[in-house]
């Protein structure tokens, strides 16, 4: 009987890991997938604008070292209250525009 209630403590530690697990990493594809269905028009897919973009909306690649410097929760004001030509993204939950933010640091 001990050995069964240990057998079934070990299944239930290793499924809990494996919710976890898959928690965070349809996290990190949520902001990926934010980044795609939001952001990507304007700001490209790996976060260099076309030039015609750059130029006409003043944005800035995230290799620019202005970019670089800012904080997940600077990228994550801009996307709520929106930043020069950039209007607010509408629609997105805190958790989203949080994802879509540590996604958008993750880009070079």
């Amino acid at each position: 009987m001990t050995k069964t209630i240990r057998n079934s403590a070990v299944k239930f530690a290793i499924g809990t890991l494996a919710i976890s697990l898959a928690g965070a990493m349809s996290f990190a594809q949520s902001g990926e997938a934010t980044y795609t269905a939001k952001c990507k028009v304007c700001h490209g897919a790996t976060g260099t604008p076309s030039p015609g973009m750059a130029k006409m909306m003043g944005i800035k690649p995230v290799s620019d070292p202005s970019m670089q410097k800012l904080t997940v929760a600077e990228i994550e004001a801009t996307v709520k209250n929106g930043h020069g030509k950039m209007k607010p993204i509408a629609g997105l939950s805190d958790a989203q525009v949080k994802a879509v933010a540590e996604y958008f640091k993750t880009l070079k």
